[in-house]
């Protein structure tokens, strides 16, 4: 599994984050993006050319080195000054209260303890602040989400801890978020065992 997890693995990851379909989803997603910004799972920096013009300067975290030779090019190449970190979601080393804006977009699907890493979210929110979100998971359609759930042991082997079937409403009202918004849809042309996509935004009270 070496040569495919640091090697095979990366490029997937790219060559799938990078398909048109999600272009449109990212957008809608990233154009609340407004003030001081953390994306976590920044991935191979594929959100980068999706945000609004008027946003110059981000803060972003992964924790994987593996997706470094292609995240680092896009970010020396982009108009937005990126303060990037090797970090997990998990323990973020920023003080409370301290970003406007915390992104995260088909991550929360592979964070190992996704209900502390959104506890963090909310912590380093500051009042008022909001997490935009944009995630796959557990469909409502009883038929899909059994397959997401037969699946969903091959899909964390073979895609770097991926779950196919986390409720993305469920675990950010959990986290003492308040939800904005949310639409869900299916999204064309992915089978709908993966493609069951959620986007919206929560608020820190």
């Amino acid at each position: 599994m070496g040569l495919y997890r640091h090697c095979v693995f990366p490029y997937l990851l790219d060559l799938a984050m990078g398909s048109r379909v999600l272009a449109k989803p990212r957008q809608r997603t990233l154009a609340r993006a407004t003030g001081r910004i953390l994306e976590i799972g920044f991935g191979t920096g594929r959100n980068l050319p999706h945000y609004p013009r008027a946003v110059r300067r981000i803060e972003a975290i992964d924790p994987d080195t593996d997706l470094d030779r292609y995240s680092q090019p896009r970010i020396a190449a982009a108009g937005i000054e990126v303060d990037f970190h090797h970090l997990n979601a998990e323990r973020l080393p920023f003080e409370p209260d301290r970003f406007d804006t915390v992104v995260c977009t088909l991550t929360l699907c592979s964070i190992a303890d996704v209900v502390h890493a959104l506890g963090e979210v909310r912590r380093v929110l500051k009042p008022g602040g909001r997490f935009l979100f944009l995630e796959h998971g557990l469909s409502p359609d009883a038929g899909v989400a059994r397959w997401q759930r037969r699946l969903e042991p091959i899909q964390r082997r073979i895609a770097g801890g991926c779950h196919l079937a986390r409720d993305t409403v469920a675990l950010v009202k959990q986290s003492g978020l308040q939800l904005l918004d949310a639409e869900h849809y299916y999204l064309r042309g992915v089978p709908r065992f993966g493609g069951y996509l959620t986007e919206g935004s929560a608020q820190k009270s």
